[in-house]
């Protein structure tokens, strides 16, 4: 699926199901830039007025737009075809290359700044040893559980032993991050269960990943300025084609005041739930997929089936397209 591919069908299946006059304004309501020259029209032809006013939308951008066309005009073979060609993409990817994965801080939280700005480079200056920085190029098939484990192995000094052992030794490095978080450690869990059933070459569950990092913020923090939301994400799983799944896990504190009152009840806190959801619509408008679980479910004698239902569709849902 590229970006042609993407305008060309959106454009079609709206010539198919509306009028000029309505294409027009279905690109205005959806909040295109207008047209260019001014006088433009739809009338000559529909598809090419679509495809032109969506000229320069990123590809996550096309497929959001493309989700509302499928919403008005989810009948004919023009929708069926765009709907097709959204299904068998295997997701839509984020925009951009990774430049720099931070991941499992099992202590204070670590300082870095740029050793090359240009390149965006960082360079740990205060607390490095508490947390893990892959560095290596992240290719078309995503981070693997092997491909992780071969840089954990030249990481940690552990060429000389046995595959097995080594993802072994990097599977307690990454418990370690989770601390005490019961709910966090089941998620794992289960994940760690899929690398021996299925095999290492799928994706690899990272935890404790940073997202917003803002040393100065954080240091104004005691001054009255709050710090950033949603610093680290609880897991991400980088996938085939450029699609990073964040999975949360959400207890007491992302929706419900710090404070414990007398009869040892927090109350639902508006203003922390609102935080918490724009954050995540953020995310999304930059192309990741964000899929959330409750600490109340975490903690269910039947989540780890849950689990394991949740990520083989998650598996399916995002597999490459086959040949």
């Amino acid at each position: 699926m590229t970006p042609r591919k993407l305008r060309e069908a959106t454009g079609e299946a709206l010539r198919e199901a509306m009028t000029a006059r309505e294409v027009e304004q279905f690109c205005t309501g959806i909040g295109l830039a207008p047209p260019d020259p001014p006088d433009d029209v739809a009338s000559t032809s529909k598809r090419a007025y679509v495809v032109r006013r969506l000229g320069g939308k990123t590809q996550p951008e096309l497929v959001q737009i493309a989700l509302q066309v499928l919403d008005e005009c989810d009948d004919g073979p023009a929708a069926a075809e765009l709907a097709g060609l959204l299904a068998g993409a295997g997701g839509t990817g984020v925009a951009g290359e990774m430049k720099n994965l931070i991941f499992a801080a099992d202590g204070p939280k670590p300082e870095f700044v740029f050793s090359d700005a240009l390149n965006n480079d960082l360079k740990a200056i205060k607390n490095a040893e508490y947390c893990l920085v892959y560095d290596r190029p992240l290719g078309a098939d995503g981070l693997t559980w092997r491909q992780l484990g071969d840089w954990w192995a030249d990481h940690a000094g552990l060429t000389h032993l046995p595959e097995t052992r080594v993802w072994s030794n990097l599977l307690g490095r990454l418990y370690r991050s989770l601390g005490d978080n019961g709910a966090e450690r089941r998620v794992l869990d289960v994940y760690a269960r899929r690398y021996v059933r299925i095999g290492a070459d799928i994706p690899a569950l990272i935890p404790q990943v940073y997202l917003h990092y803002d040393p100065y913020r954080q240091a104004r923090y005691g001054a009255g300025e709050a710090p950033l939301a949603r610093q680290r994400m609880d897991f991400l799983l980088l996938m085939p084609n450029r699609i990073r799944v964040v999975i949360e896990c959400d207890g007491v504190q992302h929706y419900a005041d710090d404070e414990v009152l007398a009869n040892k009840r927090r109350y639902a806190n508006p203003s922390r739930y609102a935080e918490m959801v724009a954050e995540d619509r953020a995310l999304r408008l930059r192309g990741y997929e964000v899929y959330r679980f409750g600490g109340y479910e975490l903690h269910e004698t039947s989540i780890e089936q849950r689990l394991d239902t949740f990520f083989d569709d998650l598996d399916r849902r995002y597999a490459p397209p086959a040949g």
